[in-house]
């Protein structure tokens, strides 16, 4: 409730207990006024003793039930952080959380969630399934017929052991830009970075930010044409593809990794100096040498089901499923292994800036297509045209060492579900709250920020991936809060889609790489260290090496534009 300046302490007192029975008065005009006849409203409606005879529209106090909403998103905020991180499901925390959200600003709860929540979650699925069911498919081909690690072998074998940061750098690069989730990579390439650093006498507690480096920064979002979610969410935002603004792309990307590697060299001549080497910490555990056979280290991702339900929400693969159907114990050649990966590529590119382009599709325009654009599905299009292809050639070139295909495939698409619903119910978590009134307080604030729209989107992309510990989920709630805003605000002071598309993909992945970032405890799981000998050199090249890059493209597009 609003709170007139003008009313004896006697009166404001009474209006402001009525407030606190009632919670909000969702009629009250804004910003910031109230008139007579306004408060006679809400003296039919709750009997309160507010007068209305106060004469004109005056300035007041802050509503009170503001506050009160806010409270609510803060205790759901709260509540999703502190369970998630647990390891309660997302599927019972989202809701959960929401509904908490709901009922103490006073949003009717029922309708919370099954017209708020769910509409949102579900909107998320229909939009983006194809995506992850694609993606974890071809992660889990990949892993099965030996390709991957053929082309991580082929890549630190033919760098050496004087070059092994950038050799697993470049192998990780590689394998996510061609498709491979983070996680498949991770599991993959783990262990071949350990018998690289044993044999450079590099630390192993660097592992963990070398592999980081090289698949969840700029090949999860700066590079053009990366298959990666954090690059697809924000197309239908803004009428984009996968290229968006190919140069600011290259120019991150370029930033990101050099700085990475500068401060991963500077690191190990640290510790070559210190005389350090190779040595596991005391909280490490073993890390086998690579090889086709499986390598597991004490915390098992697979195995360990709080892992499993902290990387299902930042990555598009269940590690559940990594154990099902049949890995290879042949590895293909290395051109064998990379044409999956340049086939994605090249029918990206090709989907994206030649076919889509060239079809007829105004029938999309009709009710019974949803009432679409190309704009608004054509990124979805090209991604999910692109991973196909990869599978059909993947499957082609490597049939006699998928022996298990059936298994394989029934595994790789399983893999997918988890990944999906967990993101889908922190969509529906950020439905609910963009649905709360107080939320108007919380998008000003990120609206009203120096800087325009540019800035405006960085900002609260990295606060809310931040807080939800997750790229993909930080960005879509962000979006799908306030993704039609920055377009217009966009259009309106000229700039180009693609920028904003680049600089909401970039943006995911800084504060999303705080340590409660499911892909982090993952990665350290699986290098067998912890929080407190590695997290500072990957919280350096992920969160350092992106907000550097960040603050360089908005600087270059808001001078030069996009390109």
């Amino acid at each position: 409730m609003l709170v007139p300046y003008a009313l004896s302490k006697a009166e404001q007192k009474t209006c402001f207990h009525e407030a606190l029975r009632r919670q909000r008065f969702p009629w009250l005009e804004r910003p910031g006024y109230v008139t007579p006849a306004t408060l006679g409203r809400v003296d039919a409606l709750s009997g309160a003793s507010c007068p209305a005879s106060i004469g004109s529209t005056r300035k007041v106090f802050l509503m009170v039930a503001d506050w009160i909403g806010l409270v609510g998103i803060l205790a759901g905020l709260g509540l999703l952080i502190t369970l998630a991180y647990r390891g309660w499901s997302v599927l019972l925390v989202g809701p959960a959380a929401a509904l908490v959200a709901a009922a103490i600003a006073g949003e009717p709860l029922l309708a919370s969630w099954t017209q708020t929540f769910m509409s949102g979650a579900a909107g998320f699925v229909a939009q983006f399934f194809p995506l992850f069911l694609l993606g974890a498919l071809f992660g889990k081909l990949m892993d099965d017929s030996g390709s991957a690690l053929s082309i991580a072998h082929v890549l630190t074998r033919a760098l050496g052991s004087e070059h092994a940061i950038l050799a697993v750098v470049i192998a990780c690069a590689l394998l996510t830009f061609g498709g491979i989730s983070l996680f498949v990579v991770a599991f993959v390439v783990v262990p071949v970075a350990a018998a690289l650093f044993r044999r450079a006498e590099i630390p192993h507690r660097l592992i963990p930010a070398t592999v980081a480096l090289g698949a969840f920064t700029f090949t999860m979002t700066a590079m053009p044409g990366t298959p990666a979610i954090q690059n697809a969410i924000p197309m239908p935002w803004f009428g984009t593809t996968p290229f968006a603004a190919p140069g600011l792309g290259l120019i991150a990307a370029a930033i990101m990794l050099l700085f990475g590697l500068w401060w991963l060299g500077r690191v190990a001549a640290q510790a070559r100096r210190r005389g350090e080497g190779y040595r596991t910490t005391p909280e490490s555990v073993a890390i086998g040498e690579p090889s086709g056979t499986n390598v597991r280290s004490a915390a098992d991702p697979a195995e360990d089901r709080l892992l499993r339900e902290r990387v299902s929400t930042t990555d598009v693969f269940d590690p559940a499923e990594c154990e099902h159907g049949q890995r290879s114990t042949q590895q293909p050649h290395f051109a064998l292994a990379v044409l999956p990966m340049v086939v994605v590529v090249l029918t990206n590119l090709l989907m994206s800036l030649a076919v889509l382009p060239w079809l007829d599709t105004d029938f999309l325009a009709e009710a019974a297509w949803g009432s679409t654009s190309l704009a608004a599905v054509g990124g979805i299009w090209s991604v999910a045209t692109a991973l196909l292809a990869g599978i059909l050639t993947l499957i082609a070139v490597n049939l006699r060492r998928l022996t298990a295909l059936r298994a394989s495939m029934n595994a790789g698409a399983n893999a997918s579900v988890l990944p999906v619903m967990n993101t889908a119910s922190m969509v529906g978590f950020g439905a609910v709250i963009a649905a709360v009134p107080a939320f108007e307080l919380v998008s000003a604030a990120f609206l009203s920020l120096d800087g325009g729209p540019l800035v405006s989107l960085a900002v609260a992309t990295n606060v809310i991936a931040g807080i939800t510990g997750s790229a993909s989920g930080g960005l879509m709630i962000t979006l799908q809060a306030l993704g039609e805003t920055y377009a217009e605000l966009a259009s309106a002071a000229g700039i180009d889609p693609e920028l904003m598309h680049r600089v909401a993909a970039i943006a995911s992945g800084g504060l999303s790489s705080l340590p409660h970032n499911g892909a982090v405890v993952t990665l350290l799981a699986i290098a067998g260290v912890g929080h407190k000998g590695s997290y500072r050199d990957i919280a350096v090249v992920m969160l350092g090496g992106t907000l550097i890059a960040l603050v360089a493209i908005i600087s270059i597009g808001q001078v030069f534009g996009s390109f």
